[in-house]
């Protein structure tokens, strides 16, 4: 079993950078995969960014590309998502995923993931 909690979210302004932390703990699955998830109201869940806990391939959502970086620190069994140039259309909560099972390629499927976290609220006001 793997646990995840999610932390770093506050209100931001546009233009703003945030780093939120996924901390994980429990089993450890070495070719696991690390995601990143938004949700808002009346929307599907969003694909933001995902990373193998190797560090050797990440991938990013259209919506992120260029202002996101996902990374990991695995000695603190933590993962990190860096967000720069904040806008407002990234309001949501922000929820860490974690897929166990080696893949050869980065998922992006929210049903392609095992466990999850509660959730962190970003605010980006404009």
């Amino acid at each position: 079993q793997v646990q995840l909690a999610e932390s770093g979210g506050r209100v931001v302004r546009t233009g703003d950078s945030l780093t939120l932390s996924c901390v994980q703990s429990g089993q450890i699955f070495v070719g696991a995969s690390v995601a990143w998830f938004r949700q808002v109201p009346g929307k599907e869940r969003e694909f933001v960014a995902a990373i193998r806990r190797s560090g050797d391939l990440s991938s990013y959502g259209d919506s992120v590309k260029g202002r996101f970086t996902m990374s990991n620190d695995n000695a603190k069994m933590t993962a990190y998502l860096r967000m720069n140039s904040l806008k407002p259309e990234d309001t949501a909560v922000y929820y860490c995923a974690y897929r166990k099972a080696f893949t050869t390629y980065l998922r992006q499927r929210q049903d392609e993931y095992d466990y999850w976290g509660q959730g962190t609220q970003v605010t980006v006001s404009s």
